[in-house]
């Protein structure tokens, strides 16, 4: 019904004048004292053959309507999957469509070279930085000092950041693949622990943690990332206590000691730039870490969820669906 009066008021001018003409046609009848019977015989010969073309009219109105409603719902759509133009307006505005359908692919292209170039040059930078950043760590590997230990951990925090740079251009780019595979849980934990066993080892934080036998579909480099990520958190904002990583049902959770959350951040905590209350307490906090994490779990058809309070610690679930774990 509502698609018939949207008609209706599309085309109110050929029917106004349709009534409008039948009007005439009994007044001139009536001055020409034409018997009434005959004006309205030919009114309703008229009316008939009337009917009939604005049925058919409106039936390739609605084939159409229906026709355009179905590829607006297309992920993607070719401008030759149109209906076939009615009219010269509607050849005009076809033509349109396919010079900015052409230019927006040129567009698209342009901006796929774009981003692929700025990929390989972060991809390059991270590796050409990575060389001084290794042979410094090498240069201070047999060297034992207060000092010394300090540069190792600030050199520990320039390869975290070289790294996350790095992932950050990955995540946005159109070129990024994911790899699927059963991954062993419990390898990737402990190896996320021993790359961060000399954080734990100056804070003297104890880490519990007790095998997980699971194995989970997933990108394995993807959620190494958002494992060490949220490991990174947990040292940065937990200076006594401990930090856990257990199972529950099924998800990963890694739980601190640490300053917490407050309620009204922990709904805002991932997203880009935000840091909240610890942001404005701990200078060194950008966000960026969360932000990327929930970005990459979305994409791997993982959920993140926080649950915190100040002054007793944070708790952060990585959960996956039932389908992606097993225990073969």
């Amino acid at each position: 019904m509502k698609i018939f009066l949207t008609y209706l008021n599309n085309y109110k001018v050929p029917v106004a004048l349709w009534i409008l003409f039948g009007l005439i046609n009994i007044f001139i009848g009536y001055l020409y004292q034409v018997p009434f019977e005959r004006s309205l015989l030919w009114l309703a010969v008229c009316g008939f053959i009337g009917i009939a073309a604005a049925g058919f009219h409106f039936y390739n109105y609605y084939s159409r309507h229906k026709s355009l409603t179905f590829h607006q719902k297309q992920t993607h759509m070719e401008v030759q999957q149109l209906p076939l133009p009615g009219n010269l307006i509607e050849s005009d505005y076809q033509d349109l469509l396919e010079k900015l359908s052409a230019a927006h692919s040129q567009l698209e292209n342009t901006k796929a070279e774009n981003e692929q170039e700025i990929l390989d040059y972060f991809t390059m930078w991270v590796h050409q930085i990575k060389i001084p950043i290794s042979a410094l760590h090498l240069i201070l590997q047999d060297e034992d000092s207060e000092v010394t230990e300090e540069m190792k951990e600030q050199l520990f925090k320039i390869d975290q950041y070289v790294e996350l740079i790095l992932q950050y251009v990955r995540l946005g780019s159109t070129s990024t693949d994911y790899h699927f595979q059963k991954v062993d849980l419990d390898t990737m934990i402990r190896e996320s622990l021993k790359k961060y066993a000399s954080v734990f080892i100056r804070k003297k934080l104890p880490v519990r943690y007790d095998k997980i036998d699971k194995r989970i579909v997933t990108d394995s480099k993807w959620l190494s990332f958002v494992l060490e990520q949220i490991l990174s958190n947990a040292l940065k904002y937990t200076n006594e206590g401990s930090i856990s990583i257990y199972l529950d049902e099924n998800a990963v959770v890694i739980e601190d000691t640490g300053i917490g959350i407050r309620p009204e951040d922990i709904p805002r905590v991932a997203e880009r730039n935000f840091t909240g209350f610890t942001g404005r307490e701990h200078k060194s906090a950008s966000g960026i870490g969360l932000h990327l994490s929930k970005q990459i779990l979305a994409k791997l058809g993982h959920q993140i969820k926080i649950e915190s309070e100040p002054k007793k610690g944070t708790k952060v679930f990585i959960v996956f669906d039932d389908k992606q774990m097993t225990t073969e």
